[in-house]
């Protein structure tokens, strides 16, 4: 964003991340501004792409999803095209949540949700090992969570 954000553009951000139902009238009041420019902020933010989206935040075990893991990938890097053609395969893989490239012992970490333990270890043996440009596999078990923030840090520079 080529625009600075200022303190109300934060006050904004970090009110909607918090709800994202609340109405132009009560952000408007929350930030001590008009409804008509809290709706112009908040456009302007969304136009901008600092806001990309609202969504809901589903409870995974509401909709019976109780086995989350993190999965450690290593590329096999002497495959042409490895790492365009591993993605392409995993964006279709819905019970893959997030997947980033990283530094370290891996390559890939990706957050996977499963229904049960038999659906994860479908998961592995059935789709990611069968993906060819995966060398080594490695699962990290989510026993519990000790913090899950949906809200960004967002301050003033």
């Amino acid at each position: 964003m080529n625009e600075k954000i200022d303190k109300v553009d934060v006050k904004i951000l970090n009110i909607l991340q918090e709800n994202s139902k609340i109405t132009n009238l009560e952000l408007s009041k929350k930030i001590g501004l008009s409804p008509a420019p809290t709706l112009e902020r908040v456009k302007k933010l969304e136009m901008s792409g600092v806001i990309e989206s609202y969504h809901a935040v589903v409870n995974p075990q509401k909709v019976n999803l109780f086995v989350s893991t993190f999965v450690l990938v290593n590329v096999k890097w002497s495959k042409e095209n490895a790492l365009s053609s591993f993605m392409d395969k995993v964006r279709k893989i819905d019970e893959i949540i997030e997947c980033f490239v990283i530094t370290g012992d891996a390559d890939i970490l990706m957050r996977v949700i499963c229904k049960d333990m038999q659906s994860y270890e479908n998961l592995l043996f059935k789709k990611l090992a069968a993906i060819t440009e995966v060398e080594r596999i490695k699962t990290l078990m989510n026993l519990s969570t000790i913090k899950a923030l949906k809200k960004l840090p967002i301050t003033v520079e």
